[in-house]
């Protein structure tokens, strides 16, 4: 099932950027993309939300949401402070299996971290991951503080039989301080997963034409782009 998820490690570390990269950069290699937001929250009715985003920057994809809450929370919390269903694994596997069957990519995004709950029952997106037996893309930030995390999260998802595809960086800093270089050496080492891209600081303020441009060259050829990971590493790790 051509279908791929994308988790962050945590909050805000470029998830929906990175999944706008591979959107474009799979359009770029002639593919129909869709795009499911699992749940959505922090964004009233009328806002655009993170599929949107991908949309605007990524270009002709379709976007789908299966729900939306007002309050920025983990989505369990604000479905129940909305007194709204909450989103069910199953629901988000049956969706993004449809959405398979008219495209030629599906990526599901996550909100925040892996465990992140959907409902009060524990669901998560890795509970979809497995109903789907899609492979899982872990964005993670740059700098100190992120191998704790994303070796967690790979742990996370081998230890429920889960493929973890590998690591993209969110937003690699213009300036990166000698954390975030060494740990273009660290993250392969401590997660046993490649790197597989790094996505530059303020990537999602550029405007679409020349992001659709540049999004193959920050992801690697197992993600359909041209990123060099060895190259990244000499011309950035100390």
């Amino acid at each position: 099932m051509p279908v791929m998820v994308i988790t962050g490690t945590g909050t805000e570390v470029g998830k929906t950027v990175v999944t706008a990269a591979l959107a474009a950069t799979a359009l770029a290699a002639g593919r129909s993309v869709a795009v499911l937001k699992a749940a959505q929250t922090g964004v009233r009715p009328e806002e655009p939300g993170d599929a949107a985003e991908v949309a605007r920057l990524a270009g002709a994809v379709t976007t789908d949401e299966l729900a939306r809450y007002p309050e920025p929370l983990a989505p369990s919390t604000a479905a129940r402070r909305a007194g709204r269903a909450p989103v069910r694994p199953h629901e988000v596997a049956e969706r993004a299996a449809k959405l398979a069957t008219e495209h030629d990519l599906v990526l599901v995004e996550g909100a925040g971290g892996l465990l992140v709950r959907f409902d009060a029952a524990g669901g998560t997106l890795a509970d979809a991951a497995a109903l789907l037996a899609a492979p899982v893309l872990v964005v993670a930030s740059a700098g100190l503080g992120t191998l704790n995390v994303t070796e967690l999260t790979v742990r996370e998802l081998r230890g429920r039989g889960l493929d973890p595809a590998g690591v993209v960086i969110g937003s690699w800093p213009d300036g990166p301080d000698l954390a975030s270089r060494c740990n273009l050496l660290d993250l392969p080492d401590v997660t046993g997963v490649p790197l597989l891209g790094a996505v530059p600081a303020g990537a999602g303020a550029l405007a679409p034409a020349r992001f659709r441009g540049s999004a193959p060259h920050w992801l690697a050829p197992r993600l359909e782009g041209s990123w060099d990971a060895e190259s990244f590493r000499t011309r950035e790790a100390p």
